[in-house]
């Protein structure tokens, strides 16, 4: 048995400890923001934090998780109300299609938490394992600069 806890949730899991975090994530929490992109690590739509830290899930084993925090995209909205990088991706009308949304979200989060006031290269950086197909780039640049100035009250 693992003891897992997912945005404030434990749950003991009769689980290999092999197991993909990503499908521990989307098919024994029911959490769907968490996405399936490649599964070898390059695309980030599995981004999620794992003691603030964003990781990609799907190459993390959920056994290497038990006793640390997990958030994945539904955590960050509190009460109904967006947090400011959920508001500026909608002011900056950054998502296409919006399948890797959530990983580029998790990781500009990271970062913003990391670092308030990044330079373009801090963000290409941090944003660098993120890979959108529709070229959104430079309105996630935007966005995150835009939580970064304060513009952004969500």
């Amino acid at each position: 048995m693992l003891e897992v806890t997912i945005n404030d949730e434990t749950r003991k899991l009769d689980i290999d400890p092999n197991t993909p975090l990503l499908w521990v994530i989307r098919e024994q929490f029911q959490l769907m923001g968490t996405k399936f992109g490649c599964g070898i690590a390059q695309c980030g739509a599995c981004t999620v934090h794992i003691d603030g830290t964003a990781v990609r899930s799907c190459v993390t084993m959920v056994g290497s998780v038990a006793g640390k925090k997990v958030n994945t995209i539904e955590s960050i909205a509190k009460n109904g109300d967006l947090h400011p990088i959920q508001q500026a991706w909608i002011d900056e009308q950054v998502p296409q299609c919006g399948y890797c949304q959530s990983g580029q979200i998790m990781s500009a989060l990271a970062l913003l938490e990391g670092n308030a006031n990044p330079t373009d290269e801090d963000i290409d950086v941090a944003m660098r394992g993120n890979i959108c197909r529709c070229g959104t780039y430079s309105r996630i640049r935007s966005a995150i600069k835009r939580v970064a100035s304060g513009e952004v009250l969500a």
